[in-house]
C-alpha cells in the first residue's frame, strides 16, 4: 500500500467521526494539498467533494506543508513549537482550515479501542497508556533535573540563578564606580 494511501485512510478515518471537519474542507473540493517532510517522499491528497481525502496524482498543489528538520523535537514540546516547525505555502483559505484542523481533529482511540474489546476494558487500557505514558514523562523529567543537578552543584558547569544575579549586581556597581571615577578623573584634569 502506498504512503498516500495508508495515511489518506488514517485522516479519513478521523474525518468520519467528525463531520465538522469533512465540512470545512469541503469548500475545497479538487484541491491538492502536498505534505513535505526531511527524509520521506512528499505526500500528496486530493479533497473530495464530501470534505475526505484520496491520494493524488503529480502536478500543481494548491497548498504545500512543510515540516522543518526540527518538526519531531518541536511535537514533543507542544503544539505552539510544532506549528513554527511548519511552513505553509499556496492557498491561504486552504492553509487556514488545514491548520485549524490540525489544532482541533483529535483521535479517540479508546472509542475505537471499545469496538474491538468492549468499554470496559478499552477504558482500562487507555488508562493504562495515559499512566505508562505520564510515567515516561516524569522519568524523564526526573533524570533532567537530575543532570541538571549534577551540572550545578557537583561538576560546578554551570551557575545557579542567584549566583548569576550576584554577579550581575556586582558587575553593574563595578561599571558604575567606572564611570564615576572616570568623570572625577575629567574633573581633575580640567
Amino acid at each position: 500500500m502506498a504512503p498516500e494511501a495508508a495515511l489518506s485512510l488514517a485522516l479519513n478515518h478521523l474525518l468520519a467521526s467528525e463531520p465538522w471537519a469533512r465540512e470545512r474542507l469541503a469548500p475545497f473540493a479538487g484541491e491538492t494539498i502536498e505534505l513535505r517532510a526531511p527524509l520521506v517522499p512528499a505526500l500528496r491528497f486530493a479533497i473530495a467533494q464530501d470534505g475526505r481525502l484520496a491520494p493524488a496524482a503529480e502536478g500543481a498543489s494548491s497548498l504545500v506543508v512543510r515540516l522543518g528538520p526540527e518538526a519531531p523535537a518541536a511535537a514533543l514540546r507542544g503544539e505552539e513549537h510544532l506549528l513554527r516547525a511548519v511552513e505553509v505555502q499556496g492557498n491561504a483559505k486552504l492553509a487556514s482550515e488545514v491548520l485549524f484542523l490540525a489544532r482541533h481533529l483529535r483521535w479517540d482511540a479508546e472509542e475505537d479501542l471499545s469496538k474491538v474489546v468492549g468499554d470496559v476494558a478499552a477504558h482500562r487500557l487507555a488508562a493504562t497508556a495515559r499512566t505508562l505514558v505520564a510515567w515516561h514523562a516524569d522519568a524523564a523529567r526526573r533524570l533532567a533535573e537530575g543532570i541538571l543537578e549534577y551540572a550545578v552543584e557537583d561538576a560546578g558547569l554551570l551557575a545557579r540563578r542567584d549566583e548569576l544575579a550576584a554577579i550581575s549586581d556586582a558587575h553593574a556597581r563595578l561599571r558604575d564606580g567606572l564611570e564615576r571615577l572616570e568623570k572625577r578623573i575629567e574633573w581633575l584634569e580640567r
